[in-house]
């Protein structure tokens, strides 16, 4: 039964990844851009006060680049745990942390890959590098922590 649980969340949350990288450049750009209005500049605002239209753009300049790929670190690392939990669920011991990293690898390829189909995106090499390494460092924590246990 766990097996399945950990399938379907493995299976969902690709499902996600793949909706987002599915969404065209303006509606991707809009997303970003609403979180750092809701979070980065609200928190802006709470030490300085009101913040004019051109500070707000410059705000939402400077973070946008860092806000995507922690984005991206963040959807893979959970995806790499996700992974490597099914996977030992179903028993494999052998190479699980190797495999858990090949199979993360290959999805963030195909992400990469999907999104030049998608109007106003781009594949990029250096989005399958974080999201490999946002994976592998998810996949070798929790390996670590599940041989203590």
């Amino acid at each position: 039964m766990k097996g399945i649980v950990f399938t379907v969340c493995t299976v969902g949350w690709m499902a996600v990844i793949f909706f987002f990288s599915n969404q065209k450049a303006t509606v991707s750009t809009n997303l970003s851009d609403g979180f750092i209005d809701k979070t980065i500049i609200k928190i802006y605002e709470v030490f300085k006060g009101d913040v004019h239209a051109q500070e707000k753009q410059i705000i939402q300049k400077y973070f946008s680049r860092p806000i995507r790929k922690l984005a991206h670190f963040t959807v893979y690392f959970i995806l790499g745990v996700l992974v490597f939990y099914t996977l030992k669920t179903y028993g494999m011991k052998t190479s699980l942390p190797y495999f858990s990293i090949l199979i993360c690898i290959l999805y963030a390829m195909s992400d990469e890959i999907h999104q030049l189909f998608v109007i106003g995106r781009s594949g990029e090499f250096w989005d399958v590098v974080l999201d490999s390494l946002a994976s592998s460092v998810a996949i070798i924590i929790f390996s670590r922590k599940s041989n203590k246990i």
